[in-house]
């Protein structure tokens, strides 16, 4: 476990020594003594959040909205900047579900959250109390990824997969940082367009033009933090001009690019998620260009 500062932030981060055994599946663990209206960054990813600890975590969703404990949203949790975490003594282990297979662990799709944050109870009932209460009897974080990673990894196994095509038009978009575009993603699998939108939709939580707004951002975003001028960083990642930039991070986070360049949320990737792009996709295509 290593322990994050950044501005008055101080976390305790830990990261699993062994990948997944299910690809687009990440997990970090997270110990944190005060944490206070942290606001919470878009990502492209389910975020799947198992606290154990002593503390709760309490998510402010909205004006009069809060959601606390263990909790699962869907991709682009946070937009316009609109939820903040906070809490003491937090401790909690967070996973990031690729799209892709986010549907057969949750055992329902990520459409079915609406973008909003549900309690894991809600959603898994006694399962959402038994893993919190293993979680809390071991005292390894290595141990404590292995539980999950077994859970999860059963749950995987038994749900339905998307389809293929959906999965390689996913694929598509993430690993071109967002470059995609999103007209030819149809005619390339061989489907309508309207037969690929709905599915996408319906699978994956998001149709195809915002998965890749929200995973060019992520990119976007992660440049910014490395230190990237916002000039640089809008040439580089498909944007028209600087402007186009600002009006994106302000539409996703709520602030402009100098502030979200200097969010703890996003500085503390490259120690609890040293590979990124696991968390994103699957095993890769399938077989859909082998069928065509």
């Amino acid at each position: 476990m290593q322990t994050f500062t950044h501005g008055a932030a101080e976390w305790d981060v830990a990261s699993p020594q062994r990948p997944s055994r299910v690809a687009g599946l990440t997990m970090a663990g997270f110990r944190v003594r005060e944490l206070d209206a942290l606001r919470i960054v878009p990502h492209p990813a389910v975020t799947l959040l198992l606290e154990f600890g002593a503390g709760s975590p309490v998510l402010d969703c909205a004006p009069g909205r809060q959601q606390r404990g263990s909790i699962v949203a869907g991709p682009g949790l946070g937009s316009a900047g609109a939820v903040r975490a906070r809490g003491e003594n937090v401790e909690c282990v967070q996973v990031r579900l690729s799209p892709v297979i986010a549907r057969a662990i949750l055992g329902a799709s990520p459409a079915d959250l609406d973008g909003a944050v549900v309690s894991l109870g809600d959603l898994w009932g006694r399962e959402a109390s038994r893993i919190r209460e293993q979680l809390g009897d071991v005292s390894s974080w290595q141990d404590r990824f292995a539980l999950t990673d077994a859970l999860l990894t059963r749950r995987h196994e038994a749900g339905p997969p998307v389809d293929p095509e959906v999965a390689w038009a996913w694929h598509r978009i993430v690993v071109s940082h967002g470059l995609t575009r999103v007209d030819g993603l149809a005619a390339e699998v061989g489907w309508s367009r309207k037969r690929l939108w709905s599915r996408f939709r319906s699978q994956l939580g998001l149709p195809p033009k915002r998965a890749v707004k929200l995973v060019r951002f992520d990119h976007a975003a992660h440049r910014l933090v490395a230190g990237e001028s916002a000039a640089q960083v809008a040439a580089d990642t498909g944007y028209a001009d600087q402007s186009h930039l600002h009006r994106d991070v302000m539409a996703f986070t709520g602030s402009t690019p100098a502030t979200v360049a200097d969010e703890p949320f996003l500085a503390v990737d490259d120690i609890a998620w040293p590979s990124r792009r696991t968390s994103l996709t699957s095993s890769g295509p399938g077989s859909v260009a082998g069928r065509r």
